[in-house]
């Protein structure tokens, strides 16, 4: 598992129960329908990529991995994004994921 960024670490020690909280309705929205756990980490990678939040986008990209997606499948869904979000934002995105991609090869 990744090492998770201080300024969450320390959001959860500061306020456990709104972390609980927030993780409980993570859970709830994730069990609320019939999709496997690798869509829906795609799913919120696309979220993420719309957003522009390349933290999330960090963060969506190494929970698409841990859920079983591969490289290909995380680029494409960031592709498919270019004609919602406009290319030059796609293009960002895209080298957000990479950055999470590249330290993995990295450390095969």
């Amino acid at each position: 598992m990744p090492k998770l960024p201080k300024r969450y670490t320390t959001f959860l020690e500061t306020y456990p129960e709104v972390a609980n909280a927030y993780h409980d309705l993570g859970d709830a929205c994730s069990k609320a329908g019939p999709l496997d756990e690798k869509t829906r980490a795609l799913v919120r990678l696309g979220i993420a990529v719309g957003r522009q939040h390349e933290g999330a986008v960090h963060s969506h990209a190494r929970k698409a991995l841990e859920a079983g997606a591969s490289e290909k499948e995380i680029h494409h869904a960031v592709i498919l994004s270019t004609t919602t979000i406009g290319f030059p934002a796609m293009m960002a995105a895209l080298s957000w994921v990479d950055d999470i991609l590249s330290k993995r090869r990295k450390r095969r």
